[in-house]
């Protein structure tokens, strides 16, 4: 039977394990708060600086660190992503500004939407044409009065 003071030693020992060997102190919610506005460039995801989860992420980890030194400074928010945008350009941002040629990507979406409905609809009027033009197709075509009366005959045969 083991003695309790060796399994409280290995009791402490694992929990010594399983302590994180060094503590982040980057991610608080002010850093949160402009890291979302910032991508990250690390190339193997598609987060915001303040979610990526990647371990020792080579762009994330540095870039946090780099935005609490700014704003123990004293540097705005804005302040501080006009510097991301000024190192990386306008790819630094998790969205593009609503200006200039970047509002395309803004409007895009809905007029592919709306282009994709019209050509649907386009197509089914189109094929709802087709299927009235065709014979039998909603109208009956005449028939000639000959073929009437044979086909009253025989019917009348039938019975």
């Amino acid at each position: 039977m083991r003695s309790p003071k060796r399994s409280l030693f290995l009791l402490l020992l694992l929990a010594g394990l399983c302590i994180p060997q060094s503590s982040t102190t980057t991610v608080t919610s002010e850093v949160r708060r402009v890291g979302d506005k910032l991508a990250c460039k690390c190339g193997s995801c598609n987060n915001t600086v303040a979610t990526c989860q990647m371990l020792e992420c080579h762009y994330s980890s540095p870039a946090r660190t780099k935005i609490a030194t700014m704003q123990k400074s004293g540097s705005s928010d804005q302040a501080i992503v006009d510097a991301f945008v000024k190192e990386a350009g306008l790819a630094a941002l998790a969205a593009p500004p609503a200006e200039g040629f970047n509002l395309l990507s803004w409007i895009m979406p809905f007029i592919a939407i709306f282009l994709g409905l019209a050509a649907i609809l386009a197509y089914f009027k189109r094929f709802q044409n087709r299927i009235s033009a065709t014979p039998g197709g909603g109208t009956h075509p005449p028939v000639d009065e000959k073929y009437r009366q044979r086909i009253e005959a025989e019917l009348a045969e039938m019975e």
